[in-house]
């Protein structure tokens, strides 16, 4: 269980809400959805009905109007648990573009089926051409009437599977870079729309991660998400988030790994004491212990300066660096003091560290990262 005794940002309503929380993730079946590659809608709505997701919907559109650090609570408790739910994914990225740049009639008409779990959703950036280059995007929609036609696809969509709305960005005139990239919403079924299949990842196996199609897909004018052309500030505006999302399930994945190691080393022997006794063991965990209390702190202090309205992007990129850099860390030293056991697949710690290595990948890599910090310095 994760220790928020220390920590500042909370009081004793995130209090109430960690421990309901601590009781959905606890009744997901994990297992199910590691063998299974895919998470029930019968748990999505379960998240829903405890009011895990989308917290941050304000109450008109069915949600409870509360700030990012609820949302931080649902993202440190599925990641500590070892869970691969992709409850984060609606709840602190598509919602918020809705909520931000949707149309009345396009939040009355999402949100409230997000925050309930009946409508899972996904957002589709990245091409088989195009990853953490946004600008190399070749997904099209042309005008057509008053509406577009879509054509291109998209490739290791997170809910990918599941979704019934998903968030695609297209460009909208012929033009490369950044100009003439919008933001559409497409709903599953829509004809022209196609999945491919559920891609065999190294982890996170318990997330359904797809290919997407659009063949000739015809979206009516209400489809269009914010401006034309102005998908990019969008993206960038809304970015921010996402990375420190990422970086909250760094840490508390972090955490998990280094209590797992504890655990596991002061009841293993070897030589006659546990291996919690040698002192490589003692000061692999000391040195540990030091750096989460920084990550900690730090993750605190981002959290605080979002839910002010002050955190930069750079300091986001900054956050989704170090925090996922140190995960992968972690899950690696905790692996090498299990040992053997470390890499049999029934030890959590062998499922953590698998999961860990998409997180320096995704929502930008670590390189993109650094450049993206090192243009404000």
């Amino acid at each position: 269980m994760l220790d928020t005794s220390t920590r500042t940002i909370f009081d004793e309503s995130h209090s109430a809400f960690r421990n309901t929380v601590r009781k959905v993730v606890a009744g997901l079946d994990v297992d199910r959805h590691e063998r299974e590659g895919i998470v029930e809608r019968e748990a999505w709505l379960q998240a829903g009905a405890a009011g895990l997701l989308c917290p941050g919907v304000p109450e008109a559109y069915g949600g409870p109007g509360l700030d990012f650090t609820f949302n931080a609570i649902v993202g440190e408790e599925i990641s500590y648990a070892g869970a691969a739910a992709g409850f984060s994914l609606q709840s602190d990225i598509v919602a918020d573009y809705l909520v931000a740049y949707g149309s009345e009639e396009q939040k009355r008409r999402w949100l409230p089926g997000m925050v309930s779990g009946e409508v899972i959703s996904a957002i589709a950036m990245t091409e088989p051409a195009a990853g953490s280059d946004l600008q190399g995007m070749k997904t099209l929609a042309r005008r057509d009437g008053n509406g577009w036609r879509l054509n291109g696809s998209k490739t290791y969509i997170t809910n990918g599977q599941s979704a019934d709305l998903v968030i695609v960005c297209a460009r909208t005139t012929e033009e490369g870079g950044a100009r003439g990239i919008s933001l559409f919403l497409v709903e599953t079924g829509d004809e022209g729309f196609s999945r491919g299949r559920n891609l065999d990842k190294i982890g996170l196996h318990g997330n359904d991660t797809s290919e997407l199609f659009f063949s000739d897909v015809y979206l009516p004018a209400d489809r269009l998400l914010g401006q034309e052309n102005a998908g990019f500030i969008m993206l960038m505006t809304q970015l921010p988030q996402e990375r420190l999302s990422i970086a909250v399930a760094g840490q508390a994945a972090a955490q998990r790994a280094f209590d797992l190691a504890v655990e596991f080393t002061k009841d293993r022997k070897a030589f006659g004491r546990t291996v919690f006794d040698f002192q490589n063991t003692r000061f692999t965990l000391a040195d540990m212990k030091a750096r989460l209390q920084v990550g900690w702190a730090h993750l605190d202090w981002a959290i605080q300066r979002h839910v002010q309205g002050k955190l930069t992007p750079a300091e986001a990129s900054a956050a989704k660096l170090w925090h996922t850099e140190e995960q992968f860390a972690f899950c690696d030293m905790s692996l090498q003091l299990h040992g053997g056991a470390g890499y049999m697949n029934e030890y959590p710690i062998a499922r953590l560290w698998r999961d860990s290595r998409v997180t320096r990948i995704y929502g930008g890599t670590s390189e993109i990262m650094k450049e993206l910090i090192a243009r404000s310095i």
